[in-house]
């Protein structure tokens, strides 16, 4: 009001007022993309329930676009439907459908360009190949979106939500399934993930490469075909998530390849093929998570430098810990191991024996894969029992010399 007070007083032209436009079928604006023709800066577009088959649509405009009673934007499977290339817009309450893949272009429901602030919340995706595709954008919240694709092959399908090149984001209470990845960042920084649950997707739940400085925090990764992969990145915390039912021969709950700078704590991996798998990390620290019923634990590469594993539990894993060299320099102190058979004279909490996590038999199992079928075979029990009493094969800095006799989950204050 002063603002507008101030200019009348210098003679300039008021400011005009922010709008409300209603699109509804058999109304002066019958569609989405006759209401944008029409739309100012500052303006709110409220869309009424109904099926509305729109082409792809530009929004050029900072506006708010909300839909009441989810309304449908139906692309017909042969179009991109909304590219944003304004600042400061929102995006909530549509359903946006049939956005159908292209060999030739990535085409997506949602497309932000070199864009700041925007808000695209509480919308349901379906049907279409690439969700919500961030490009160039900074400072944009993604948050209470449900992408639900039906692609069949990773070729023919997009990701859920993508970004490329971005800063700043938050992805926050999304659910997304049935994609290539749920989430992908690439070269997409200073971000955060948090509460999201990445579902049945035909490739991997989370996927980022060349993304620094971001926190995946309190997310669910379930029942995805290779699990959660995190690649050439520095300055990562990967906090509170779970990690579940990834199975195959290629399958992890998270893999971490040359990643370094940055911290893994009290997350679950359950029932994994391979609950964690590390190559090429350096300074990294897996601390105070849980590695349950997975097919192995961790696979700990020997190119891993300086990395430590603290205060975890492992339990009911068929293997705890397996590597792929003597040379190996990981450290494993403080775990929680349900195979230890130690005791603890001084009543200090931690056994007085070291326990060695490497078994015989998965460096055996490395080597030829179908000796799994003698896992449960008195053969390798004796492989077993002959470990204990001459571990051979744990590298000496492996060895956790001050393993927990009773698990209990570190309070690690959140930084």
């Amino acid at each position: 009001m002063m603002l507008a007070l101030c200019l009348a007083l210098l003679g300039a032209p008021p400011m005009p007022q922010a709008r409300v436009l209603t699109v509804s079928p058999g109304s002066t604006l019958p569609t989405l993309g006759r209401a944008l023709e029409a739309a100012r800066d500052g303006d709110t577009i409220r869309i009424r329930p109904g099926t509305y088959a729109e082409p792809t649509l530009t929004i050029t405009r900072r506006i708010v676009i909300i839909g009441e009673g989810w309304p449908v934007l139906d692309a017909g499977g042969d179009h991109e439907m909304l590219r944003v290339t304004a600042d400061s817009v929102t995006i909530r309450g549509l359903v946006i459908r049939n956005v159908g893949a292209s060999g030739t272009e990535d085409r997506a429901a949602i497309r932000l360009i070199e864009v700041h602030g925007c808000l695209i919340e509480d919308n349901t995706l379906l049907d279409d190949a690439y969700g919500i595709y961030l490009q160039k954008v900074v400072g944009c919240i993604i948050r209470g979106n449900r992408v639900r694709g039906s692609g069949r092959t990773q070729s023919l399908s997009g990701n859920a939500i993508h970004s490329w090149s971005s800063s700043g984001l938050m992805v926050e209470d999304n659910t997304v399934q049935g994609h290539r990845d749920g989430i992908y960042f690439e070269f997409t920084t200073d971000s955060h993930v948090r509460g999201n649950t990445s579902t049945h997707n035909l490739r991997y739940g989370l996927h980022f490469m060349f993304s620094h400085n971001c926190e995946y925090v309190g997310n669910s990764f379930l029942d995805n075909r290779a699990g959660v992969a995190v690649m050439y990145s520095h300055d990562v915390t990967i906090r509170e998530n779970r990690f579940e039912r990834s199975q195959g021969s290629s399958a992890y709950g998270l893999l971490l390849k040359d990643i370094s700078d940055s911290r893994v704590e009290r997350n679950r991996f359950v029932r994994n093929s391979a609950g964690l798998y590390a190559e090429g990390t350096n300074r990294v620290e897996v601390r105070g998570n849980e590695f349950l019923r997975n097919g192995w634990g961790v696979r700990v590469m020997a190119d891993a430098q300086d990395t430590r594993f603290l205060e975890n539990r492992f339990e009911g894993n068929s293997f705890d810990v397996s590597t792929n060299g003597a040379s190996a320099s990981s450290v494993f102190q403080g775990n929680s191991w349900d195979r230890y058979t130690g005791y603890d004279l001084d009543r200090d909490g931690y056994g007085d024996v070291p326990f060695a996590p490497v078994r015989l038999f998965a460096f055996v199992v490395q080597q030829n894969e179908p000796a799994l079928i003698l896992l449960r075979s008195f053969f390798v029990s004796l492989l077993d029992a002959a470990e204990r009493v001459a571990p051979v094969l744990t590298p000496a800095t492996m060895l956790d010399r001050r393993p927990r006799m009773v698990w209990a989950a570190p309070a690690t204050a959140d930084r």
